[in-house]
């Protein structure tokens, strides 16, 4: 009956996709692709009047397995999504995207911007207007391309040096790709987003042609501009952008805080950490050690020798002067019960010893004044230092000895 064969059916059909996912999980590609050309067989053959809509679960199944099959082809990629383009109208300029991706993956840079131009041109009724975003994207990937084309321009009229710019076709060229990039970039970064690579290649342009105004004024609006996402890449954008341009430490420094606040793992915080110790203002001071105490709080930082380098120092002159003690111990408040295990234990002391004995030693000076002369990484390296007769581990041992009273201090 058709009620049966409509049950029947549906059966088959989840029976297939299950078979299809189990071979897909287990990388199994030719079994993958068997199934799927049963699925559609068993599509073609189904009478019932029910949308079933399954052009994009096509696209998506049968995009994963030509990237991953042994024995694909770049045609029979091309083939398959020039089909999947025609198959749902809703989702052609996500096709043409994913095609232009595979093609870029594959080195075919001029057939993908073949693509993107002729996905530019598309037009179809209300649809247009409905994929105003995808299209935005198209463009916006084509304006990437130019950007390479300039980019490659550029270098070879630099190779030659200021004899290169008289040939003005070349140079002419250049200046073409340049405004139909910046027109394409400028569009898409408008739209609240993470736009990193597009605002890179467009501050690129700008700058190469003298425009900081405007390369200061995208980069401050993608940074800080509410309606974009947080993003810490922007704040290291600006503030590059900042020191290329020689920018005062004041700019740098508001660049930096708002990226310590979003990532206190960045890389750049110990050139943050460096600029607010050189300040002669306390509070930034005060904030400079907060920061690299911060930073050592992750895993990625515990055998970063300049990290423990700025804490030793920073901490050395605390313990010296007797001032602003009450800063070391109330960043050590919270720490005291995991940094020891995390940082200092024995194993660590040997393995750093062996393995690197500036950083040991820079960690054992913070050692000993956090957790005073008793503390085992301290005792292990400091008698490894003296023991191998090397001065710098003695005077290290004498520092921390005579100002073991300030311990009590700190550790409250």
């Amino acid at each position: 009956s058709s009620h049966e064969h409509k049950v029947n059916f549906k059966k088959s059909k989840e029976a297939c996709l299950s078979y299809i996912q189990d071979a897909m999980l287990r990388k199994q590609w030719k079994r993958a692709a068997e199934f799927l050309t049963f699925y559609v067989e068993s599509l073609e053959k189904d009478y019932s009047r029910e949308p079933i809509g399954p052009s994009e679960m096509i696209w998506r199944i049968g995009t994963e397995i030509l990237c991953h099959h042994s024995h694909s082809s770049m045609k029979e990629f091309n083939c398959f999504m020039e089909q999947m383009k025609t198959l749902g109208v809703k989702r052609y300029l996500k096709v043409c995207l994913e095609h232009v991706f595979h093609l870029l993956c594959n080195g075919q840079i001029d057939e993908a911007y073949q693509n993107l131009s002729l996905a530019e041109s598309w037009r179809f009724g209300e649809q247009t207007a409905i994929q105003d975003r995808e299209m935005k994207l198209i463009q916006a990937y084509r304006g990437l391309l130019d950007y390479c084309s300039w980019a490659k321009q550029k270098n070879i009229l630099l190779e030659h040096g200021p004899d290169g710019f008289a040939d003005l076709s070349v140079e002419q060229e250049m200046h073409s790709y340049f405004r139909k990039a910046a027109v394409n970039l400028k569009e898409i970064i408008k739209i609240p987003g993470v736009w990193d690579l597009f605002v890179k290649c467009y501050v690129d342009l700008l700058e190469f042609y003298g425009d900081h105004n405007e390369a200061c004024q995208v980069l401050n609006e993608y940074a800080y501009n509410s309606k974009f996402p947080a993003n810490p890449n922007a704040h290291v954008y600006l503030y590059q952008f900042l020191k290329r341009q020689g920018e005062s430490k004041k700019s740098l420094i508001s660049a930096l805080k708002i990226l310590h606040d979003i990532v206190p793992s960045h890389e750049l915080m110990i050139d943050f950490n460096t600029m607010l110790q050189k300040s002669k203002k306390r509070k930034k001071r005060r904030l400079g050690l907060e920061v690299i105490f911060a930073a050592l709080d992750y895993a990625g930082w515990k055998e970063n020798i300049r990290a423990w380098s700025c804490l030793a120092r920073q901490v050395k002159q605390i313990v010296i002067s007797e001032k602003h003690l009450d800063w070391i111990k109330q960043e050590w408040n919270s720490r005291k019960d995991w940094w020891p295990a995390f940082h200092f234990s024995r194993y660590l002391a040997k393995r750093n010893w062996q393995e690197n004995k500036s950083l040991s030693y820079e960690k054992a000076l913070v050692a000993g004044i956090l957790l005073g002369k008793d503390c085992k990484y301290f005792k292990y390296v400091s008698h490894q230092g003296c023991k191998a007769r090397v001065k710098r581990f003695r005077m290290l041992k004498k520092f921390v000895n005579r100002h073991s009273p300030v311990y009590p201090r700190i550790s409250g």
